[in-house]
């Protein structure tokens, strides 16, 4: 470590490392939890759309099992109420969100019809925002977001 390194070390105090697991959020998909509270910040995991039941909204499918349709306007819905209570969970709120990162499948496709909903949970001076496109995501959705929030403490 370098010398300003560890003389910068000492003028930090160590943060609170705090686990979150909403009961009410849906069952993260691998070994992670839903956030993790340090010091003044909530860390969300990536959050996509799917109830605590598991089961994917706005999500027709084949029957073969793949996605033959899905709503957009639907999944948008659903991933901010469980961005929400995942916040809530972490004794944060919807209006501490400070930085959203948000995945969708189809760009193209979605991006005008998710810009709209967000308007509708968010000002322009909202949180900020980073908005790409993967080409899959873990599960058959089309939408996630990965979250940054203070705790408002």
């Amino acid at each position: 470590m370098s010398n300003a390194r560890a003389d910068q070390s000492k003028l930090l105090p160590m943060s609170k490392n705090d686990t979150i697991k909403a009961d009410n959020a849906p069952k993260p998909v691998g070994a992670y939890p839903h956030a993790k509270r340090v010091g003044e910040l909530v860390f969300l995991s990536g959050i996509g759309p799917r109830d605590p039941n598991g089961r994917i909204p706005g999500v027709e499918f084949d029957e073969k099992g793949g996605v033959s349709s899905y709503d957009i306007g639907v999944q948008c819905h659903a991933v901010f109420a469980n961005v929400r209570t995942v916040l809530e969970s972490a004794g944060s709120s919807w209006n501490d969100l400070v930085d959203i990162t948000v995945f969708l499948t189809d760009i193209g496709r979605d991006f005008d019809t998710y810009n709209r909903i967000y308007a509708e949970y968010f000002s322009s001076d909202g949180p900020c925002r980073t908005t790409v496109e993967v080409s899959r995501l873990p599960t058959p959705i089309a939408i996630e977001l990965k979250c940054i929030a203070r705790t408002g403490d």
